[in-house]
């Protein structure tokens, strides 16, 4: 039984990675779409919307509320690292980038929308974590922290929401190849190669099957969370790699 068709999704981040897959996985589900991110040139017929600026996240909230589009589907998918170093080594700027768009654009889009969709009695949210949020691993530091923030939130959404129709999920993956190696390693072409080398690590579009399967399941269960993991990856410290492979 499809569950998802005819329902509205409001997904961010949707521009590219793992946003952009749970877009076009819950269209083919027959969903109904709101898609906000950042890169206009990167969607069509969308407004650019930065999740880290809260007074613009308010703005397109009320506007939407205002036109009778009520999500029933709330995927908070903007996330990203940046930078792998130490932490008395590391770049104030870079932490403030994870810290603002991984915890506080989540917190600004859910308190935005979530008030309504008590309101209606209704609605999923599907907060995209990662395993970096389970295990720490040297370099990852305020990325894991971000990480094991969402993972708390999620948590305390779900404890907040008691007594609500109201469901709250984290879908955690591992390594996924998306944009995200480019954008933690400032475009290091080199660094990424060396990252996914000898394995093949997740794909957006399986990120977004199991965010499909999620959101698809009876009202009466609820996945409080889900890690995802490549074949050859079996923790954050435990990867096999095959020198022979590309």
């Amino acid at each position: 039984m499809n569950r998802i068709t005819g329902k509205l999704a409001l997904i961010t981040g949707a521009s590219s990675g793992i946003g952009q897959s749970c877009a076009r996985r819950l269209a083919a589900e027959g969903a109904h779409l709101v898609l906000w991110a950042r890169r206009l040139d990167r969607l069509e017929a969308v407004a650019a919307l930065d999740v880290r600026d809260r007074a613009a996240v308010e703005r397109a909230a009320a506007a939407l509320l205002q036109e009778g589009l009520l999500p029933d589907i709330l995927v908070n998918g903007a996330g990203l690292a940046a930078g792998l170093d130490k932490l008395h080594e590391g770049d104030p700027d870079d932490w403030d980038r994870m810290i603002d768009t991984n915890l506080k654009g989540l917190l600004y889009v859910s308190r935005a929308l979530i008030p309504a969709m008590v309101q209606a009695g209704r609605g999923h949210i599907v907060n995209i974590g990662s395993t970096a949020g389970h295990q720490v691993y040297p370099a990852g530091n305020v990325y894991n922290a971000s990480k094991f923030g969402v993972k708390a939130l999620t948590e305390g959404m779900n404890v907040d929401l008691v007594g609500t129709p109201l469901r709250v999920s984290s879908v955690d993956p591992g390594h996924v190849r998306t944009e995200f190696a480019n954008v933690r390693f400032h475009g290091d072409a080199e660094r990424e190669r060396n990252l996914y080398q000898g394995f093949r690590p997740l794909s957006p579009d399986d990120v977004a099957d199991v965010v499909a399967y999620v959101v698809g399941l009876p009202e009466h269960v609820n996945i409080l969370d889900v890690v995802v993991l490549p074949t050859a990856q079996r923790s954050v410290h435990t990867l096999h790699r095959d020198a022979t492979a590309p």
